[in-house]
């Protein structure tokens, strides 16, 4: 990963850490950069298939979700946690099998929303899915916990959709 903050870190470490805990840790998703800007990450098609065999159009937007969401939190600051409102998907081509690969730019940040542009592509580069999302975000509330954040003394908070 390129150089993160101490928290942009944490919030990376904590998502790879979710294994089969969240529906983005079963589906194998990995962070492999995590800024404001933007995240890439990884999702291995086997496992995440439909009947036919080739990558699950559903599996594309939770990888394209889940990269922007975590952008959405990083562009949020600390104090406040996102939530997902709107996602679109473009479906180009099938992927069969070994890694997908997401980058999710970010495209609009505001202080209440946020809009990440996020291209999805097979392991010879070719565009597999291109999806936008769009994230509310909300302050938190005084003495509260965001949505998936780990009351004290319970671990480290997690920050995806």
């Amino acid at each position: 990963m390129p150089e993160l903050s101490a928290r942009e870190m944490a919030i990376a470490q904590a998502f790879n850490d979710q294994r089969g805990e969240t529906l983005a840790g079963r589906m194998g998703i990995k962070i492999v950069e995590a800024s404001p800007q933007r995240v890439v990450g990884t999702m291995p098609v086997e496992g995440n298939t439909q009947p036919y065999g080739i990558l699950h159009g559903g599996a594309s937007c939770v990888l394209a979700e889940s990269l922007g969401s975590l952008g959405s939190a990083l562009q949020a600051g600390p104090d406040r946690f996102t939530v997902g409102i709107e996602i679109n998907a473009t479906h180009h081509r099938p992927a069969r099998s070994g890694l997908v690969t997401g980058v999710a730019t970010l495209a609009h940040g505001g202080r209440t929303m946020s809009t990440f542009d996020i291209v999805i592509t097979d392991e010879d580069g070719r565009r597999v899915c291109t999806a936008r999302l769009s994230c509310l975000h909300r302050d938190r509330v005084p003495g509260g916990r965001a949505p998936g954040e780990a009351a004290p003394g319970e671990g480290s908070p997690t920050a995806a959709g």
